[in-house]
C-alpha cells in the first residue's frame, strides 16, 4: 500500500514538468518566425562565379596582329627587292680580299672590329652603325633649327625698313621714321651675288652633294710589354681625321673591359688635342697611320660596310619582329 501511495504521490508531481518539457520541445521544433526573418529567408542568393582569365587564355591573336604581320611583311619584301642583304656588293668584297684586315662582324650587333698584325704590333680598328642613328638625330634636330630661322628671317622681311634695320644697304633714314624698303632693294644691286640667277642653284646641288656622314672610328695599336696607344679619328669625306692620341702603359688598359680597369685607365693622361700638336709632328703621325692601312682608301670603305650592315640589319629585325608577331 505504502508503495502504490508513493506512485500516486509521484504522478501529480512529474506530470507538470513533463508537461512543461514537451512544451519546450514544440516550442524548440516549431519557432516562430517575424515576418522580416521570413522575407529574409525567402530572398534567393546571388552567386556569381569567379574570375578566369580561361577565356582570354584561349584567344591565340589580337585584333591588330594579322594587319602588323602583314605590313611587316610587305615592308620585308620591299627591302629585299631593293638589296640582297646577304651578299656583299663589289667593292665591300673586293676590300675585303685585297686588304690585310679581317673583318669580325656579330650579327645582332652594332660593333664591327678589323683587325691586323704590322711586324709585332697588334692593331684593330673599331667602328659602329649606331653613328647613323646618332647622325639622324642631329638631321632632325638641324631640320627644326632651319624651319626655325626661315621662319624668323620671314617676319623679320615683313617688318619697316630703315638705317638700322637688318638687311637693309644704301637707305637712310628720314624726318618722318623709316622707310619700307623692298626685298629686291635690300642690297645694291652691286652687292648681289652671281650665283642669284636662275638655274645656278641647281648646277650648285648638282656639283656639290653635300658631305659624307662621319664615323668614329678606335684605332687601338698594342706591342707586346710595352703598352698601346690609342687613336680617336673620324672617317668622313675620304679622310682619317685623328682627333686624339692617347698613351696605355698596360694593353688591357686600351680596351678597359672591365670597370676596374675603365676606373684606372680613366685616371690617366690623354694625351692633347690633336689639333695643338706641331704641324709636323701631326703630319708624321698621319703617315705613322698611313703605313699601317688606316688611310684614304680604309676612310672610304668604312661607310659602305656601315650602310651595307644597317640595312642587313633591318632586314633582321623585320623578320625577327614578324615571327614573334606571328607566333
Amino acid at each position: 500500500m505504502s508503495s502504490l501511495r508513493n506512485i500516486a504521490r509521484a504522478i501529480p508531481r512529474c506530470l507538470p514538468s513533463v508537461s512543461v518539457q514537451c512544451c519546450r520541445r514544440t516550442f524548440a521544433i516549431n519557432p516562430r518566425t517575424s515576418v522580416l526573418q521570413q522575407s529574409w529567408k525567402l530572398a534567393p542568393r546571388s552567386s556569381y562565379k569567379a574570375f578566369s582569365t580561361s577565356t582570354m587564355a584561349r584567344v591565340k591573336e589580337g585584333q591588330v596582329d594579322q594587319e602588323l604581320a602583314a605590313k611587316l611583311h610587305s615592308e620585308l619584301e620591299l627591302e629585299k627587292d631593293i638589296r640582297d642583304s646577304d651578299q656583299l656588293p663589289a667593292n665591300i668584297k673586293s676590300f675585303l680580299e685585297s686588304s690585310p684586315f679581317e673583318l669580325h662582324d656579330t650579327p645582332g650587333g652594332e660593333a664591327v672590329v678589323l683587325r691586323r698584325r704590322f711586324g709585332d704590333e697588334k692593331i684593330s680598328i673599331k667602328f659602329s652603325i649606331a653613328d647613323l642613328k646618332d647622325m639622324n638625330e642631329d638631321d632632325r634636330y638641324g631640320e627644326d633649327n632651319a624651319q626655325y630661322d626661315e621662319e624668323e628671317a620671314h617676319l623679320s622681311d615683313d617688318q619697316s625698313g630703315g638705317a638700322q634695320s637688318e638687311g637693309t644697304i644704301n637707305q637712310g633714314r628720314t624726318l618722318d621714321g623709316n622707310l619700307n624698303v623692298a626685298p629686291e632693294d635690300r642690297v645694291a644691286p652691286a652687292d648681289r651675288a652671281d650665283d642669284e640667277s636662275p638655274g645656278a642653284e641647281d648646277e650648285n646641288s648638282e656639283e656639290d652633294p653635300g658631305p659624307a656622314f662621319p664615323l668614329t672610328l678606335e684605332v687601338t695599336i698594342e706591342k707586346k710589354g710595352k703598352g698601346a696607344l690609342q687613336i680617336e679619328a673620324t672617317a668622313e669625306d675620304g679622310q682619317i681625321l685623328v682627333h686624339n692620341v692617347s698613351y696605355y702603359p698596360k694593353s688591357e688598359l686600351a680596351s678597359a673591359e672591365t670597370a676596374e680597369l675603365e676606373w684606372v685607365a680613366s685616371g690617366l693622361y690623354s694625351g692633347p688635342p690633336f689639333g695643338n700638336l706641331d704641324q709636323d709632328l701631326q703630319l708624321l703621325l698621319e703617315r705613322y697611320l698611313d703605313e699601317r692601312g688606316i688611310n684614304t682608301e680604309l676612310a672610304l670603305w668604312i661607310p659602305d660596310y656601315v650602310d651595307f650592315k644597317e640595312q642587313r640589319e633591318y632586314v633582321d629585325w623585320l623578320s625577327n619582329v614578324k615571327s614573334f608577331v606571328e607566333a
